[in-house]
């Protein structure tokens, strides 16, 4: 067990700061040309960091499942480490969005309230929700129970808009805070899981309608997109490799969990459609990016089945 936590703690780190670094260097190269014209660098960097660092855990467990590797060694490496990265990659949105909003104000103050909200939900509201749920074990949730929980999530996705923050900040940590394992929980799920599913082809016409193919008209906007594409599946693939070479993964294992990180899916684009809302990238680098998400996503089942049929070397 200390083994498989040492071995997702390396492998979520090198293949989220490998990416990211790589996504701040990129930044270098492109922030004249594929920035808005009042963003300053830093934040324009920062987001592409983040950008890049993405992990979609739904899509990758949807896969895992898909191909028969969700309850391998393997597939539980790969679900641990995508949830580790899910929740990293929450919070730095949470600050590159702090950072922007506080960028002509103070962004210290941003931060120390963020802090005190996310403090103040896990030590003290935590509690208490976990000893309300604890009374419903015994029956089932009412709809008047699922009513409160619901104006809890909208009061905390208003508190963290209110800060500086994106509310969607709010409203995941106010799930983390809800016990997994209660009859609340699956309550929620079951009756939230039908809205998500109508709501899902929405979010994904709305990205849609903001993608303009047509503003990579020229040969050099396309091979600035397969240029990211590349550093986005180098970051990723890359940094997972290397940290679980470090854990003494097999070489087939460490390529399989480098193409499993690399599912961006769903994740990348509320990150995308978040950054463009806040003005940090043009909507021809939104473009860039959706497309990239797409790809790599799309790429993930066929590159795995093909890395498992090889043979398989530690050395």
């Amino acid at each position: 067990l200390r083994h498989r936590v040492k071995a997702t703690l390396v492998i979520s780190t090198s293949s989220i700061l490998l990416p990211f670094l790589l996504g701040v260097g990129l930044a270098m190269f492109i922030y004249d040309e594929f920035s808005p014209s009042n963003v300053p660098f830093t934040p324009f960097a920062l987001f592409l960091g983040l950008s890049m660092s993405v992990t979609a855990f739904p899509v990758l467990a949807r896969i895992l499942n898909d191909i028969g590797l969700a309850r391998t060694p393997l597939g539980t490496i790969a679900l641990t480490c995508a949830a580790f990265e899910d929740i990293a990659a929450w919070c730095l949105l949470a600050f590159v969005v702090g950072f922007v909003n506080a960028a002509a104000g103070s962004a210290l103050f941003v931060a120390v309230l963020t802090v005190g909200f996310a403090s103040l939900m896990l030590v003290v509201v935590r509690p208490i929700i976990a000893r309300l749920v604890a009374g419903l074990e015994e029956r089932s949730p009412t709809q008047g129970n699922v009513a409160v929980v619901l104006v809890g999530l909208l009061m905390s996705a208003w508190a963290t808009e209110v800060i500086g923050i994106h509310a969607v900040f709010g409203a995941f940590i106010f799930g983390v805070i809800i016990p997994h394992q209660s009859s609340l929980a699956r309550t929620l799920h079951q009756n939230l899981e039908s809205l998500t599913i109508l709501l899902l082809p929405a979010f994904f016409a709305f990205t849609g309608m903001r993608t303009e193919i047509g503003l990579l008209s020229g040969r050099y906007e396309w091979v600035v997109c397969a240029i990211i594409i590349a550093v986005a599946t180098t970051g990723k693939w890359g940094g997972a490799l290397v940290g679980a070479r470090l854990t003494a993964l097999s070489w087939r294992e460490s390529s399989a969990l480098g193409v499993l990180v690399n599912t961006r899916g769903l994740m990348e684009l509320i990150v995308l459609n978040v950054g463009l809302e806040l003005g940090v990238i043009s909507q021809t680098l939104f473009t860039m990016m959706v497309l990239m998400a797409l790809i790599t996503t799309m790429a993930t089942t066929p590159l795995l089945r093909r890395i498992l049929a090889l043979p398989d070397h530690r050395s």
